[in-house]
């Protein structure tokens, strides 16, 4: 049998021989820790005399009655799939199985709190983990009712996607829960959350009239650190702006809101049940970005209620326009129904960055990707189905207009609620409702791949007085196609009277083909910098001309506004990333301003690419050095940050991160201590964590240390924290330790697996970590054919060599050479990886001759 990766033929050939009406699902949770039994009914019409299967990922299938004739599980289940003969017009199908419970994040999920010792419960169906849970046919286009019956603890709360109805006593101590039967949805947006979990309550009042009861959920060792009354302000928030711009009432019966433990992505749009990862309950200060990222991801997954639940995909290769509409509509929602009203300067800085990074990956992709199965889809939620995705549609809006855009969806949800469509259904209703033919768009946008960059040509005299302007386009290697933009063309100017740089001039024209001239710019006097893309119009990387950038390089923090000052720093990381220009410089422009930065986004974009910089772009002959002095600056900003302002945490943890002299360990000592913490600096729990790995990271510290502290924090946040602190020991006992655990035995549940290979490359000695490259193109195949998805990524993703050099080039090729094409997912990761440490090798040769430039130009003027 074909076995878990259902392919798009297969899925296809099932819709054509089955319709799904309903399933009654019954769950027992009371039978132990390793495994629970389902009862199954599944009512489903199909061709007469034809033969299917349902996914049932098992422990074990005790028994399959299909249309009251009992099979033999023995002969038509392999524990993934259930064969299913000689089927009648109607069909009724019912199984009795017994599932395993997961600590991968995937199906349905087991947790118990170490703070408590109480258990939690949650289930995490997309893409295809349904049948983990329950027997099911796991594709979106196959939509039915659900009625979930859930036995469990008489003490726990119990969520799924209807309202939860009042508990049955069943025996002592335990009650069934039997929900409503759910409207018609897809298998994926299901869900089920249990355990003693606290909850607070709100409502609020639908576009139709009715009362929507709202609910938030988290552990009871978390609750306290919830914020309420921010979730709640954003959750109503976005009710209004979604219901007032798609017209249509909010389409389920209640919202319920919870934050579950050890969970893999930000969140998942469970019909009414949307779970969150509990990285957004903040129990020590935030950045002010994890704050406004929070809001927006509460904003997304609201969005998909309507792109996603009510009207579904046919199949995953339109995954991107549910994932692009959800991020693009949040953003939208953000600037324009909230307090966060910078949300597309964050957009810019942190969505879009991510977009143009993956879409010059040699596994670029169109937006509108073909997905011919399971395994493709599972590495395909990435930064153009989501950002590039996102950035194209404001683009979209910004054509047709977002008054018409939205009469569009009015039609769209409104023609196909409760259904499945593909994207030509809502090309047709945005094309009705603006006016444009939407064809060619589509083809440029949604069916090439790549990113293009514009370059500012231009001319000008001994005045100052520029003869001539054009904006030059090119594409990017094995993607040439040329797009047209709608692009402004910015003049700043650095006023010597006020300090600041000002715009003084801006133009919005069409850019299409090689080159566009400019003429409305000729004749004017040349400014200090010239921005490309002023107010980020466009989908597009910029590059600064000379002159602008040595004004960047020493006026960027005195831009008035915080949009240009982001996409200059856009496009100064561009330029490195690219081996256009020395990392050496970007490093110095990172440190000159971002003191300056208001947006907080931007500057955690800005000190997470410092890192990458500094780890792996330098030349090796001066790295050490850079490194050292950036720490070093890194402390001063700290001390010269205000006493508790978002900037100060910021910097101080990432001095914590970069600290590498001894001088500097010996300081992140004195924190330990209680000594030398500037003030506004609050040494919580989870700082004291990153105090304590950066000196563990150091040799400072140890295991014994790091079990004390767990002892202080018997949470599973402490838990996580100690499991990259461990991994972090220079010794080469622990990396064989952290090796066998993750990589041999597979014994960490999927947070603190994820936490390991965090600390495994933290570190101060990379020959500690030098033999494991070899090992990991012996051991990662093993590892993606025997793990489950989301634990096999992190490790193929995490664990990949980190000391960047031709070498590793070298061996990612003969491995890929040799690798099995039918793993394709793997390959993908490995392609990726691969071209970062490619582009890490171009960065240090290119910084590497920049330094050599620099030394023979100080010796020349030294001789004359």
């Amino acid at each position: 049998m074909p076995g878990t990766n259902l392919t798009r033929a297969e899925a296809a050939q099932r819709a054509r021989t089955i319709s799904v009406e309903s399933y009654r699902v019954a769950l027992d949770l009371t039978r132990g820790a390793e495994t629970f039994p389902a009862r199954t009914t599944v009512v489903f019409t199909a061709e007469p005399g034809s033969e299917t299967f349902i996914d049932a990922i098992t422990a074990s299938v005790e028994s399959v009655t299909l249309n009251g004739e009992s099979l033999d599980p023995a002969e038509v289940s392999d524990g993934e799939r259930i064969q299913l003969p000689g089927l009648a017009e109607h069909n009724e199908l019912v199984v009795e199985s017994t599932m395993f419970y997961m600590n991968t994040g995937e199906g349905l999920h087991r947790f118990v709190d170490p703070a408590d010792g109480e258990v939690y419960l949650y289930s995490q169906f997309e893409v295809a983990d349904t049948r983990r849970m329950f027997p099911v046919f796991e594709q979106p286009d196959l939509k039915a009712t659900f009625e979930f019956s859930v036995t469990a603890s008489q003490n726990w709360q119990v969520v799924s996607n209807q309202p939860s109805p009042e508990p049955v006593a069943v025996s002592d101590g335990v009650a069934r829960w039997d929900f409503s039967p759910t409207p018609v949805m897809s298998c994926y947006v299901t869900a089920l959350v249990a355990g003693p979990y606290l909850k607070t309550t709100d409502s609020l009042v639908s576009a139709d009239g009715r009362t929507i009861d709202l609910g938030l959920f988290a552990r009871r060792s978390l609750f306290e650190h919830m914020d309420a009354d921010e979730m709640f302000e954003i959750t109503k928030q976005g009710f209004e702006f979604y219901e007032s711009q798609f017209g249509v009432p909010y389409p389920f019966e209640k919202y319920d809101q919870l934050f579950v433990p050890q969970f893999n992505a930000g969140a998942m749009e469970n019909a009414g049940a949307v779970t969150f990862v509990e990285s957004y309950i903040f129990r020590s200060k935030p950045a002010q970005a994890r704050v406004e990222r929070r809001a927006i991801t509460v904003l997304h997954e609201l969005a998909h209620m309507w792109f996603g639940d009510l009207v579904t995909m046919r199949w995953w290769n339109d995954l991107w326009l549910n994932e692009s509409f959800a991020e693009y509509m949040s953003t939208l929602a953000c600037a324009q129904n909230t307090r966060y009203t910078n949300a597309w300067t964050t957009f810019a800085a942190g969505e879009k960055s991510w977009g143009y990074a993956q879409d010059q990956l040699p596994t670029t992709h169109p937006i509108k990707a073909e997905i011919p199965d399971l395994e493709a889809v599972l590495v395909n939620f990435d930064g153009i189905t989501y950002a590039k995705g996102a950035s194209v549609l404001k683009q979209l809006v910004a054509w047709v207009g977002q008054k018409e855009f939205m009469a569009g969806l009015n039609r769209y949800f409104g023609k196909h609620a409760w259904s499945n469509t593909e994207l030509s259904d809502l090309m047709v209703e945005l094309e009705a409702a603006s006016g444009r033919d939407l064809k060619q768009w589509s083809e440029r946008w949604l069916e090439t791949a790549g990113v293009n960059t514009l370059i500012p040509r231009m001319t000008a005299d001994a005045d100052g007085v520029i003869t001539s302007f054009a904006i030059e386009q090119i594409g990017q290697e094995g993607h040439p196609t040329l797009r047209p933009h709608r692009v402004a063309v910015g003049f700043y100017d650095h006023r010597e009277d006020t300090g600041r740089l000002s715009r003084t001039l801006r133009v919005e024209l069409d850019v299409d083909g090689e080159l566009t001239q400019v003429p409305d710019l000729v004749g004017r006097e040349r400014p200090d910098l010239v921005l490309l893309n002023d107010d980020d119009l466009a989908y597009a990387k910029i590059r600064l001309d000379e002159c602008s950038l040595a004004t960047a390089m020493n006026h960027l923090g005195d831009f008035d506004e915080s949009l240009p000052r982001s996409l200059v720093w856009a496009a100064a990381w561009d330029s490195v990333h690219d081996g256009v220009s020395p990392a050496s410089d970007y490093v110095r422009l990172v440190l000159a301003n971002v003191g300056h930065e208001t947006d907080s986004t931007a500057v955690q974009v800005q000190l997470r690419q410092l890192d990458t910089a500094l780890d792996h772009y330098l030349a090796p002959e001066h790295a050490q050095q850079v490194r050292e002095d950036a720490a070093e600056t890194l402390w001063r900003l700290t001390e010269d940050s205000e006493a508790g302002s978002d900037h100060q945490w910021q910097f101080f943890r990432a001095f914590l991160r970069r600290a590498c002299t001894d001088a500097q360990i010996e300081r992140v000592a004195g924190f330990a201590r209680g000594e030398g913490v500037p003030d506004g600096v609050e040494l919580d729990t989870d700082t004291r964590w990153s105090v304590l790995t950066a000196l563990v990271a150091a040799g400072r510290k140890g295991a014994e240390d790091i079990a004390a502290a767990l002892r202080e924090d018997n949470t599973e946040t402490g838990a996580i924290a100690a499991a990259t602190a461990s991994a972090a020991i220079p010794t080469p006992e622990a990396k064989a330790d952290t090796w066998r655990l993750v990589v041999e035995q597979g014994a960490l549940p999927n947070s603190q697996q994820q936490a390991a290979i965090a600390g495994f490359f933290r570190g101060h000695d990379d020959a500690l970590v030098a033999p494991y490259a070899a090992r990991y193109f012996q051991d990662v195949t093993g590892v993606w054919r025997e793990r489950t998805h989301e634990l096999a990524q992190q490790i193929a993703v995490g664990l990949f060599p980190r000391a960047f050099s031709q070498d590793v080039v070298d061996d990612a090729q003969r491995f890929l050479d040799s690798l099995d094409p039918e793993l394709s997912g793997l390959q993908r990761i490995v392609l990726e990886r691969q071209d970062s440490a490619r582009r890490a090798v171009r960065a240090q040769q290119v910084d590497a001759s920049a330094m050599g430039e620099s030394t023979t130009s100080d010796g020349e003027g030294a001789a004359r």
